[in-house]
This record gives C-alpha cells, structure tokens and sequence, in this order.
C-alpha cells in the first residue's frame, strides 16, 4: 500500500481526490491548513490527517519529507476574486504562496524518496483560467499557468526516474470555491453562467469527474502519460 499525499485534501476536489485514492488502495495523507475537515475526510477514507499551511515551505518540506510518498497530488488552491487595478501586493503574494510556491515546496519534499524507489505519480491540480485566462483572477490565472509550466518541467526532469508528472485543469466544478463567486449577489450568478455557457457540455462539473481523472494519472495504466495538461472542463479547453 503506496501513501498518497493530497493537499487542500479536506474539502471540495481534494476530498473526492482522497476518496479516490483510498478507494484504490492507497493510505491517503490528507493535508489541509484547518484541522477539522481535514479529521473529517481522514476518518472517512481511514487516511491520516496533516494539519499544514503549503504556504509554509520549510514545515512542508519538514513533514511531507517524512511521507516516503509515491504519489503526490498538488490539489490545494486559494482565489479571491477581484479586477487587478484592485489587487494588493500582498493579496497576490499570499495567492501565489499558496498555488505556486506551495506545489513547489511540495514536490520538492517528496521528489527525493520517489527518486531513491524509482518510482512516482504526481498529479498537479491547475485551471483552465492558467491556460485560457481569466477575467476577475489574474493573479489566480498566472499562479495556475505557473502550475502548468512548472509540472512539464519536473516531468522532463524526473522521467528518468520513472517519476511521471502530469496536470489536470479543471473548468467550472461546483465546489465551495464557486459559491464564493455565487456570494458575490447578481454579479456572481452571472459569473456563474458565463462559466457554464463556456463549456461546450452546459453545466458543472463535479468533484468526483476530477477525482476519477487524478485517480487514473496515478494508476498503473498512466504509467505511459508524463507532462500532460488534461482539461477536465465539459469542452471549455478545446484547442488549448
């Protein structure tokens, strides 16, 4: 039984990762910066709960280099929506501390016991706003971009060590992080539309359509398919 590492594990996308994972019988960690839902999921899969800001890159490296990890899912994100001439200097430093840097703190832990086995998964979570842009989340748009750039290189890196990286780019899933937009009154539900008249299937996605995408990248049957960006997105990525 490999151990999965999944971040931002306790809610949303990263809570159907983990069920995913478990399900395939891999001994989750899920890590979350709030303890509770992070409790909550680990009892649910019989995984282990790990209570850990990624913006925090000496702890990540600290405790996820204890993990002797094969599989890595970066899934864990942060967004605020807002016009750019709007946005602070700090506001984009703590975004891009928690979408870039912490996939970079991340998989620099785990990488050298994947290296040493010979062997490894890791499944970047990005957006299709990385590739596609997006209007109201610059800062989110280029950290996720970030992401995608980031996950190529490692897989030419790391190839060699039969350690495969890939990216998933989710499109509109309906997840805590959408009623954030839904929040913003009439402004947000046309957000909302806007989203779904993006896509070329009409709707939302779900969490678990993401999770059984990440699933396959870190099953045996992947183990042909290394810097791949994958669209899970009803369409919306057509072209990309």
């Amino acid at each position: 039984m490999s151990v999965a590492v999944v971040t931002g594990g306790g809610r949303g996308i990263g809570a159907a990762i983990c069920a995913a994972l478990a399900k395939a019988g891999h001994s989750v960690w899920v890590v979350d910066r709030d303890a509770e839902p992070a409790y909550i999921v680990a009892e649910a899969v019989g995984g282990r709960a790990v209570v850990l800001d990624v913006a925090n890159a000496e702890q990540v490296i600290s405790v996820l280099g204890e993990s002797d990890a094969r599989i890595l899912v970066n899934n864990a994100g942060y967004d605020e929506f807002s016009w750019f001439t709007d946005v602070r200097p700090q506001d984009w430093r703590r975004l891009l501390a928690v979408n870039l840097e912490g996939v970079f703190a991340c998989t620099q832990a785990v990488l050298p016991a994947m290296q040493r086995a010979k062997h490894g998964r890791i499944v970047n979570v990005a957006s299709e706003a990385g590739r596609l842009g997006s209007k109201g989340n610059a800062v989110y748009a280029a950290s996720k971009g970030g992401v995608i750039a980031f996950g190529r290189s490692i897989a030419r890196e790391n190839a060699r060590f039969n350690i495969t990286v890939n990216t998933i780019c989710p499109g509109p899933i309906d997840t805590p992080l959408l009623d954030k937009v839904r929040a913003l009154g009439e402004r947000g539900e046309t957000m909302v539309a806007a989203m779904i008249g993006a896509t070329e299937l009409g709707r939302l996605g779900t969490p678990d359509e993401v999770a059984a995408a990440v699933a396959f990248l870190c099953s045996a049957e992947a183990g042909y398919i290394t810097g791949e960006t994958i669209g899970v997105s009803g369409g919306m990525g057509i072209g990309c």
